[in-house]
């Protein structure tokens, strides 16, 4: 584009990925810790026994407590669940929510930010865990508004239950690391982790309600994109197969999700998630497919102190090859006695049909969408190529076309279906610029067009108006001598309308106008194809080590990504880093790579 470039040096950055995967299998899940599902630190993987290579089935259930009248099941725990026990236990990995303090001291939490006449408070003994571990449960959250309901006292009897419990519990801990520390385990050579997070209304202001950096409580995410919890997701992501994320979330009693739990999916998937699930609303929300993650927005109560809202059940999930490839619902009905009475003959019937009708207001897809896999070639600049980039190279350009290389890349479009574009980049960052948009098509994340700027007669103007992503252009930085970073393959520009070029009141294109001040901080809900700050877009740019043209002071380009921080090529040595001596226009006269670049070509300004 003709705009200035980054404020900052534009280099080349050749980054080597490496992949790295384990598996294993063996026994049942152990005890967790009572920081967190780790002991020490992180969960610790926990094999499961063998099974059919690659298929995986998990169950997930709703609410649950073990309040009034439910006290007594704790009595006989190995049958505390009654029928629904068999479900539970024939996944291979099952979780649920425990909405309730494990403590038997303390007194109820103060919940100022609470209607009085909704204030609850539930607690039940350490024997819950037991009897949730006997009916097969293999996970417990106790990520909700309910888990610290009896106070920093409470709470500390409940770490120390978790501490000494059967099962591993997440979403709670003594630190924040701790209450968002996944659980971890290995199923047939899938990796999962199982993450959980509170994302209902804040019952009050103590901090027992949000795990602090060094005090405890629970994993908050009170937020439309909770920074904590997508980081954890990310971070879940680069280490394991399948993330799974197990939210308290929705508005009580509404059937149809809020706008903050779409806000919030969306990021989580963005993130990484695989899966999500939630419960809270007391009633039963949609499922199906966003892209390619699974989300449920509502589980409904399940083992309950009334059947006010009697509908329950169990969802099933089936993954292969870490891809959720189909769910299944397991209706059941809450008893007079609070506990879930699986449905059988028409009465199942009628209630998987009411479940399948809730997708409708859900937005989401019934089957995970179809789109083919990510695809890419590199291959150096061929005689048809050469003559197709006409308008983008010609003599006297800074980088001859031997150092060039056409990518074509799968992308997804703003149809949601897959298309094929072509680009242009320096050879040194081919590679890099495939993974890169590798990240954009497995988030799903929409790109209007992919064409050589020849298409537009190397018109930058026109390019941006047609809103097509693009990389090389032999070009000048506008109103100066100095060469583009898109004259040396080394910058990229992404939906230039979603995404304009903003400097004082000038915005380029001018279709981008309305999108110059979109809300582009994390928490900002911003359109399809728009950049946002610490999305996935600038995340999978940022780790190969390029530089986000909406994070310049005096001007915004927020299509706009370089090459940036250091050149390293195999056999050759290091460019130097920190600032280079800019050309006229600032930034956009640097040179790309340092001191290597500048050799036997036009002058760059270069020190």
């Amino acid at each position: 584009m003709g705009r200035p470039e980054s404020p900052q040096v534009v280099c080349l950055l050749l980054v080597a990925v490496l992949l790295t995967a384990c598996g294993g299998q063996g026994a049942r899940a152990g005890a967790p810790s009572a920081s967190g599902p780790a002991r020490p630190g992180p969960a610790a993987d926990h094999p499961v026994e063998d099974g059919p290579q690659g298929a995986v089935t998990l169950a997930f259930a709703g609410d649950i407590h073990f309040q009034l009248h439910l006290a007594a099941l704790l009595e006989h725990p190995r049958g505390a669940l009654g029928p629904i026990t068999r479900t539970l236990a024939d996944a291979d990995l099952t979780m649920v929510n425990l909405e309730s303090a494990i403590t038997e001291r303390g007194t109820p939490e103060a919940k100022e930010l609470e209607v009085p006449s909704q204030r609850y408070h539930f607690r039940t003994s350490p024997a819950a865990l037991s009897a949730l571990d006997e009916a097969g449960v293999d996970v417990v959250t106790m990520a909700n508004n309910h888990g610290a309901d009896y106070g920093p006292v409470g709470l500390k009897d409940t770490l120390a239950a978790i501490r000494n419990s059967p099962i591993p519990v997440v979403g709670i801990g003594r630190d924040r690391r701790a209450a968002f520390a996944p659980y971890r385990v290995s199923i047939r050579g899938t990796d999962f982790a199982f993450l959980a997070a509170d994302g209902s209304m804040r019952e009050g202001a103590s901090n027992v309600w949000a795990a602090g950096p060094t005090t405890p409580g629970i994993a908050a995410a009170h937020i439309d994109r909770p920074r904590a919890l997508l980081a954890a997701v990310r971070a879940a992501s680069q280490q394991d197969d399948v993330v799974v994320v197990y939210l308290h979330w929705g508005e009580e009693l509404q059937g149809c999700p809020t706008p903050r739990q779409r806000t919030t999916a969306k990021a989580l998937a963005e993130a990484g998630a695989d899966i999500i699930v939630g419960s809270h609303a007391h009633v039963q929300l949609g499922s199906g497919w966003l892209g390619g993650t699974y989300i449920n927005y509502g589980l409904g109560n399940f083992l309950w102190y009334h059947n006010h809202q009697p509908e329950s059940g169990v969802l099933g999930i089936q993954v292969e090859d870490g891809k959720v490839v189909a769910d299944s619902w397991t209706p059941a009905r809450i008893a007079p006695d609070g506990r879930p009475t699986p449905l059988s003959g028409e009465q199942a019937d009628a209630a998987v049909a009411r479940w399948q009708a809730r997708r409708v207001c859900s937005g989401l897809a019934e089957q995970p969408d179809r789109l083919p896999g990510y695809s890419s070639s590199v291959r150096p600049i061929g005689p048809d190529v050469r003559d197709r980039m006409q308008f983008s190279h010609r003599p006297g350009c800074p980088v001859p076309l031997r150092e060039l290389r056409l990518l074509r890349m799968r992308y997804v479009g703003f149809d949601a279906r897959a298309h094929t574009g072509e680009m242009v980049v320096h050879h040194d960052l081919a590679r890099d610029v495939t993974a890169v948009f590798h990240r954009l098509y497995d988030a799903r994340w929409p790109i209007r067009r992919m064409r050589l700027v020849d298409y537009y007669r190397g018109d930058d103007d026109l390019s941006m108006a047609a809103n097509n992503t693009s990389g090389y252009n032999c070009r000048r930085v506008a109103g100066s001598a100095a060469w583009s970073a898109h004259a040396y393959g080394a910058a990229i520009d992404v939906n230039p309308v979603q995404n304009p070029y903003v400097t004082g009141d000038s915005v380029s294109p001018r279709k981008g106008s309305r999108f110059a001040t979109v809300d582009r901080s994390a928490v900002g809900r911003a359109p399809a194809g728009v950049i946002r700050t610490d999305d996935v877009v600038v995340r999978a740019f940022t780790d190969v080590g390029w530089e986000w043209g909406g994070h310049w002071a005096t001007s915004q380009d927020y299509q706009h990504f370089s090459a940036a921080g250091r050149s390293r090529s195999p056999g050759r040595a290091a460019a130097p880093r920190g600032p280079l001596r800019r050309a006229s226009a600032p930034g956009r006269g640097d040179c790309p790579g340092g001191r290597r670049w500048c050799a036997g070509r036009p002058p760059l300004h270069c020190p």
